[in-house]
């Protein structure tokens, strides 16, 4: 399963290079290079069968880049993406405690806000290397905010799947699929990440 959301990853990033930062021709091919270099390496040495254990600290394994499925999904331009990107620059060096810190001050701000919610457990799932009961509440706050949204139930069927926990969150990722609307941007994010999940499960 670890295999399954790497692939993921790698085609959610790609998408949002796609559709967000307008990469094409070579730019394009040696972004996504890299990003079939990292696969591959992790598919030699990583050990996605292994349980989780906690990892010490300056030995967290590197948190995984949402910021362009997030932006997809929910804008650029609003009031939790300040807040957001500084959380992401902390993730990018493993200052995974600050990230969080940083959003809950965020929420202390914008306490009604779905987005930051979502980024709340994202972070939080990056703190703890697995989805936990705290990072469940969040996502699940962002539900009741963002009832009609796909965004909260995508990105903590993406934390569930990151867990092994396929089954729910491929249920998860069929309900996003639903609520998305037909010519949204985003709606083939989705629509990949129910593909691959559902293939794996075949």
């Amino acid at each position: 399963m670890g295999y399954a959301w790497l692939l993921l990853l790698v085609l959610l990033t790609a998408g949002g290079l796609w559709w967000l930062g307008k990469l094409r021709g070579a730019a394009l091919q040696l972004v996504l290079a890299a990003l079939m270099l990292g696969s591959a390496g992790y598919a030699l040495q990583g050990r996605p069968a292994l349980r989780g254990t906690p990892k010490e600290a300056g030995r967290r394994a590197p948190s995984l880049p949402l910021t362009e499925p997030r932006q997809a999904m929910l804008g650029r331009f609003t009031p939790a993406e300040p807040w957001l990107m500084i959380a992401d620059s902390y993730e990018r060096r493993g200052d995974t405690e600050n990230a969080v810190k940083i959003i809950r001050s965020g929420l202390r701000k914008h306490p009604r806000d779905p987005a930051l919610y979502i980024g709340l457990g994202n972070a939080l799932v990056d703190h703890a290397g697995m989805i936990t009961p705290a990072s469940t509440v969040a996502f699940e706050r962002a539900r009741r905010l963002a009832p009609k949204h796909p965004a909260p139930l995508f990105f903590q069927g993406l934390a569930l799947a990151r867990g092994g926990q396929a089954d729910q969150a491929l249920a998860m990722w069929r309900q996003a699929l639903a609520l998305a609307p037909p010519n949204a941007s985003y709606r083939p994010i989705i629509a990949g990440g129910v593909q691959a999940l559902s293939a794996g499960r075949s």
